[in-house]
């Protein structure tokens, strides 16, 4: 955590996958990073796989790539170009393979309880702690839409940062098609935890300009470039209305005492609780 005088705060981002931080929370990192923070963003499920189960080849083919390519250094170069856009310091891509890489083979189990014998969350444990020490904010997903590496990933998150630091986002684009009701949610966020919107509307060009960079899952996710735009429009004006915040675009978070008093006031966001 940055010590009194040190110079900028640091935000750190855990990214499940190499697109969720910029989809679910893009316009809070970038109005951080405006601000003169130091943001990163950490992506725990990264890992290429020599030799893919046919399930897993089956989530690159389906997107109209070969099955001699590298599909998730492609990923990882997309997410490098993202980052810069939004003004964030370059990623850390942990070297942990995807859900469809350690025995998930298929849609359904994919968002089904994490298996017995996967023992990923102990090492994602480990390789999260020293990024997240020095974080004066750390921000996370809350799992909605129950997809097992969110869930892992939430669970991670909770177990390695004080609550009080952690932002919880909602994470898209499953929080735009997932009913409030729906089942699957990681149930986790601390009760004390206030939901903050944070009015993206001057940034928000900048989240769907680094969405679009993610150009291998533009059209499996939302149907295209121009697609994305209307999308991630449309779900941040859904969170204002939603939230009731006196704003047009917005990101919500459930914020620990500490992440609510940095998005309120540290971070000199535009803020709404």
């Amino acid at each position: 955590m940055t010590a009194p005088g040190s110079g900028a705060r640091t935000a750190v981002a855990i990214s499940p996958h190499l697109d969720d931080a910029v989809f679910s929370a893009g316009g809070v990192l970038a109005l951080l990073a405006r601000t003169g923070w130091r943001v990163r963003v950490v992506t725990c499920f990264t890992a290429s796989v020599d030799d893919p189960r046919p399930f897993a080849l089956s989530t690159q083919l389906d997107k109209g790539l070969p099955a001699d390519v590298d599909y998730m250094a492609l990923r990882r170069a997309e997410d490098g170009a993202a980052q810069r856009r939004l003004g964030a310091l370059a990623p850390v891509h942990l070297p942990l393979p995807e859900a469809p890489h350690r025995g998930y083979d298929s849609p359904s189990e994919l968002f089904a309880p994490p298996r017995p014998d996967d023992t990923v969350e102990a090492e994602l444990r480990r390789l999260l702690r020293p990024h997240l020490a020095p974080a004066d904010l750390v921000l996370a997903p809350r799992a909605i839409g129950g997809h097992v590496d969110h869930l892992l990933t939430a669970r991670a998150a909770a177990a390695t940062s004080p609550s009080s630091r952690i932002g919880w986002w909602r994470d898209l684009p499953y929080a735009a098609r997932t009913p409030p009701s729906g089942t699957g949610s990681w149930r986790g966020v601390p009760e004390g935890a206030d939901e903050v919107t944070v009015d993206i509307g001057a940034v928000l060009a900048d989240k769907i300009d680094a969405a679009r960079c993610y150009t291998t899952q533009l059209g499996f996710q939302f149907g295209g470039p121009r697609e994305t735009g209307e999308f991630l429009s449309c779900a941040a004006r859904s969170e204002a209305l939603r939230t009731g915040a006196p704003c047009v675009h917005g990101e919500s978070l459930r914020a620990g005492r500490t992440a609510r008093r940095l998005l309120l006031a540290g971070a000199r966001v535009r803020a709404h609780t």
